[in-house]
């Protein structure tokens, strides 16, 4: 079976002020590396992703640019301004992507943070070919006393009824996403993540995939440490 053709959209326009950095904590060392190359390495590996966004600031384009350039081989990387908010960068690297989704150039996009440097190339695979056969993916967790969000689907286990911890990546089918923040942008709408502009505005199913435990979201110093010692085992 063909991997569909899919674009990696990778979030890196945040700071570093939780983690005590004064630099973008996408760019400090993990285990020798920049956090985000671990993203962008694993999501390059993934068959069928051939087109890499990078949301991030506009003073850092070029650290970003120096930073993952030595990693890229011969793939290409779209640098995109990010906006104030996660659905306003979400946006702007969609309308980049444009005239691909509109041409069908790219069938899925899969949505990641770069401050999620551990997710796996399974992972990545799981969600992308869930999300091109049903519509939308989401990783989850398992998670006590968080309050619950509108249900999501289940892989073939219906409707999930406990409460969750939702990971990146998330992978939807491309063209009803982009015609989801394009409805949002026309009424001012601002969702939380991909999947809450999904919701408000797009008739597809979000569908639950098996997240894992070591895809962590490096927020606070401790983090970056426990991020450093999983990889370097």
């Amino acid at each position: 079976m063909t991997a569909p053709r899919t674009a990696a959209v990778v979030l890196a326009a945040g700071s570093g002020s939780r983690t005590g950095s004064v630099t973008n904590k996408a760019l400090l060392a993990l285990a020798g590396t920049p956090m985000l190359v671990w993203s962008v390495r694993t999501a390059l590996a993934i068959d069928g992703v051939h087109r890499l966004v990078l949301v991030v600031r506009s003073d850092e384009q070029e650290a970003v640019a120096q930073a993952v350039a030595p990693h890229l081989g011969s793939s290409d990387v779209w640098l995109v301004e990010g906006g104030a908010t996660r659905h306003e960068s979400e946006q702007r690297a969609l309308a980049a992507l444009r005239r691909d989704i509109d041409d069908e150039e790219v069938e899925v996009v899969a949505v990641h943070d770069a401050a999620r440097p551990l997710a796996t190339p399974e992972l990545w695979r799981a969600v992308i070919d869930t999300a091109a056969a049903r519509g939308g993916a989401l990783p989850v967790l398992p998670e006590v006393g968080l309050l619950p969000r509108e249900p999501v689907e289940r892989a073939g286990e219906g409707a999930a009824e406990s409460l969750v911890a939702v990971q990146t990546p998330q992978a939807f089918r491309a063209a009803p996403l982009l015609a989801a923040y394009d409805r949002a942008q026309a009424e001012g709408f601002t969702g939380s993540d991909t999947a809450a502009c999904l919701e408000a505005y797009a008739d597809l199913p979000l569908v639950a995939v098996p997240g894992e435990a070591a895809n962590l979201k490096v927020t606070w110093a401790d983090d970056l440490r426990v991020a450093d010692r999983l990889l370097t085992g």
